[in-house]
């Protein structure tokens, strides 16, 4: 088998399935796709099958041109929802979505459904990997028995594997084809496939087991995580002595050893950093352990948007206003600069606690004209046209998300004062006593 799949990667034969559409299954797909792989998608969401299939991008990075190459042209991608057309691939990857559940505890249906449905199609000769990231265990003790319920056994019928993405959308140096790939398998077979595989569009790291691969993602979100809620417990402790954050910060990078520099905000967004760590919290329990500093970074990552709450009411009521009754603009709803991107935006977590206190709210975003329903909230709001408001229409603006190419003076113009979360405006040197750093 072994010889085969590898023969199949090299000529370009062998068909690759990728389950799940969106920020890191779709850019992985362009990936094999540049270098000559037939792509076979397989999402739920019927409006993103047709788009794909009719050459358009619902990704802002993901170009409709490159769609339109190789979907209509070369016909070398195809997107579906029948799940039975699983039995044409040889290589199929998993990216679905890993979230958390309402008590922080990990929710792996997309993982475990995908999985089942694998199974009632699995043949003999193909390869399944995981490239959610998850808690260390996840493929050998939750996937792989639900496989092996096809009757086919793994090392010799098929081979699994798990492979954690690295997606960093909006990232003009980094994208999927430049960045060192961890891989690993079950059986030291499926090693030597994943190698040649995905050796094919980027540098692999091969470690020992799917346990180690599961582990390094884990580790590499946990320590952005502990570091960004350092920074932010270390903001609202400066506030209180007078010391601007961001200037401490810009002197502590000079050191050109030991110091990496790590920036407050709002909250954490994105699909990994506020979700991944609460993985493994939730695993350890499992061995007795009790990830005390971990849990402390999330819970203080977690009360950020409570703090831009707080600062944004003693800002109104420097100007002898309250926050009943106020309208108030929120700017940005990303979950980091220049992206179309929401998901776990702190800007959602801020504009839903704004409406419970009765506040008037409004959204500028020039890449999200409108917030979809998410697991969370149901916002139901769209961006405004930012061109037809008046001057000081707004008692308040809150920058969540510092787009570059936001109008950021004009905008200023347009509030009675503003809640910069992201020193936004300092780095755009624009000064004003109706700037409030939050």
């Amino acid at each position: 088998m072994k010889e085969e799949l590898i023969a199949k990667i090299e000529n370009r034969t062998g068909v690759v399935a990728v389950i799940g559409l969106g920020y890191v299954g779709l850019p992985l797909a362009r990936e094999f796709l540049k270098k000559n792989f037939t792509i076979l998608g397989f999402d739920l969401d019927e409006g993103k099958i047709r788009k794909i299939n009719s050459g358009r991008s619902y990704i802002k990075h993901i170009s409709e041109d490159f769609l339109k190459e190789f979907v209509i042209e070369k016909k070398k991608f195809n997107a579906t929802s029948d799940f039975s057309r699983l039995v044409e691939a040889d290589f199929i990857l998993i990216c679905v979505p890993t979230p958390l559940d309402e008590h922080y505890n990990p929710d792996l249906s997309y993982v475990l459904n995908s999985t089942e449905v694998i199974a009632k199609y699995l043949r003999k000769g193909q390869v399944v990997v995981l490239e959610s990231t998850t808690y260390p265990g996840t493929t050998e003790e939750d996937m792989l028995p639900i496989l092996e319920k096809s009757g086919l056994r793994e090392g010799s019928d098929f081979q699994l594997g798990f492979s954690p993405e690295r997606e960093d959308p909006g990232n003009k140096e980094f994208e999927t084809g430049n960045i060192p790939k961890v891989i690993s398998a079950v059986s030291p077979d499926g090693l030597e496939i994943l190698k040649s595989l995905y050796g094919q569009i980027v540098k692999v790291v091969p470690v020992s087991s799917p346990k180690i691969a599961e582990a390094s993602k884990i580790l590499e979100n946990t320590y952005r995580a502990i570091n960004i809620a350092l920074v932010n417990e270390l903001k609202m402790i400066f506030d209180r002595m007078g010391i601007d954050v961001w200037e401490v910060i810009e002197a502590a990078k000079t050191k050109p050893f030991g110091f990496q520099a790590f920036y407050p905000g709002p909250g954490l967004g994105g699909h990994c950093i506020p979700i991944d760590p609460f993985y493994l919290t939730w695993k350890a329990k499992e061995y007795d352990i009790y990830t005390h500093f971990i849990e402390l970074a999330g819970e203080i990552n977690n009360t950020m948007p409570y703090y831009v709450i707080e600062k944004t009411m003693k800002a109104l009521i420097t100007m002898g206003r309250s926050l009943v009754d106020a309208k108030i603009l929120v700017i940005g709803v990303a979950y980091k600069p220049d992206i179309d991107d929401m998901r776990e935006s702190p800007a959602l977590k801020v504009i839903d606690l704004l409406i419970k206190e009765g506040v008037d709210v409004s959204y500028y975003d020039p890449y999200i004209p409108v917030l979809p329903k998410t697991r969370k909230y149901e916002l139901n709001l769209e961006s405004v046209e930012i061109e037809k408001l008046e001057d000081n229409e707004y008692d308040a603006g809150i920058i969540i998300t510092n787009h570059t190419d936001i109008d950021y003076p004009y905008l200023l113009k347009k509030t009675r004062i503003m809640i910069d979360t992201r020193n936004a405006l300092n780095q755009k040197g624009l000064k004003s006593d109706r700037i409030w750093k939050a």
